[in-house]
């Protein structure tokens, strides 16, 4: 099994309270800190990491011709399918118990022409312009073109393994060039776009996280010092760019040294990061990301009704119980669902595929012995 890369683990729960913070610091009615009005970059962030995570796991069997796409489908859908379900049932019931309660829970969320794509996950193909449901799981739609596509990736970034370098000039070359285009383009930043062009958003991103996988495993970092000094210095200019303004590509290109210098944390034997409270909150961040939303209409609803609150902002301390609320609501739907879903569909899933494709060689090999 590859090395398990705690720190990166690790840094998704801080990615997806980014986020977080950026939908629910509007509630609080303070205004929005230069660095928390970025959050919506947190999805960048796990669509570079995600590149990384899957050629760190599959990019070797790949180039080894080991790699079986089946098996690697149903696993990644076994990772995201079951917490995008359980959310989307779950946002149904929930607005149906406010109607019934008398809270109007909005309009927007059951847009039933558009429950088609979300239950294919293919709303952020273009095929689900009418938004509603859980809106966060158009990222989880993106991520599902990336899986598919993965072999693509995959052919293109493998013979580059002996030139990393070239891959990461190449990878940052797409990821300038396609924002800028799209911007041009488009009207507005790529680094915007959900359920129209989100298929597109993850591309330049997932091929950066790939191109960092392979200058990662060429060991250019190879002191615990220099790890933690590539970790500080990233997250520095992370910040620096939100405050300065600077473009989104930019942020773009300093994740995937961020990512690089975490993953090397792990593999020059640094122990940042590697608490198993930080392991877990990074495993729980999964949840978090697709729960934020729900939570959040359901608590603050409910807070209006049951306190007698008007307006659209919430007292510090009610906004404080939101914030980090979620994170408890993400651990029960983490234990609830995500883990026994994903275990159970990796157990019987997987096993009858491989007896499928036996069956349908064996059929095969009659077929050519008869002739």
């Amino acid at each position: 099994m590859p090395q398990n890369l705690k720190p990166l683990t690790a840094m998704r729960f801080f990615a997806a309270m980014w986020v977080v913070a950026f939908h629910f610091t509007p509630s609080l009615g303070l205004g929005m800190p230069a660095l928390i009005a970025k959050g919506y970059l947190g999805v960048e962030l796990f669509f570079v990491l995600s590149g990384f995570i899957l050629s760190h796991v599959y990019m070797q069997s790949f180039g080894e011709r080991r790699f079986r796409y089946p098996d690697f489908l149903w696993a990644r859908l076994a990772r995201i399918y079951p917490v995008h379900l359980a959310t989307l049932a779950g946002l149904g019931l929930v607005v149906a118990a406010a109607a019934i309660a008398g809270v109007d829970a909005g309009d927007k969320v059951l847009a039933w022409s558009s429950l088609p794509a979300h239950l294919t996950l293919t709303q952020a193909w273009g095929l689900g312009l009418a938004g509603g449901w859980n809106h966060p799981s158009w990222s989880i739609s993106a991520e599902w073109f990336a899986y598919l596509t993965f072999p693509v990736f995959a052919f293109v970034i493998w013979p580059l393994r002996t030139r990393p370098w070239v891959a990461i000039a190449l990878a940052v070359l797409l990821v300038i060039g396609l924002n800028i285009g799209f911007q041009q383009v488009a009207g507005f930043p790529l680094t915007r776009a959900t359920i129209a062009w989100g298929a597109l958003r993850i591309v330049p991103c997932f091929v950066l996280g790939c191109a960092v996988w392979l200058l990662w495993r060429s060991d250019v970092i190879r002191s615990p010092r220099a790890a933690v000094t590539g970790v500080l210095g990233s997250v520095a200019a992370i910040a620096a760019c939100a405050f300065v303004g600077a473009p989104d590509w930019l942020s773009v290109c300093l994740f995937g040294a961020l990512i690089l210098s975490l993953g090397s944390l792990a593999s020059t034997g640094s122990r940042l990061l590697t608490a198993p409270l930080w392991v877990y909150l990074g495993e729980v961040s999964f949840a978090v990301y697709m729960v934020c939303i729900p939570w959040q209409l359901v608590f603050e609803h409910g807070a209006r009704k049951l306190l007698g609150l008007s307006g659209e902002t919430l007292p510090p301390l009610l906004w404080a119980v939101l914030f980090v609320g979620v994170v408890p609501a993400a651990m029960v739907v983490h234990h609830l669902v995500e883990r026994p879903a994903r275990e159970a569909m990796r157990r019987h899933g997987v096993p009858f595929m491989r007896r499928r494709a036996a069956l349908a060689g064996r059929v095969a090999e009659v077929a050519l012995a008869r002739r």
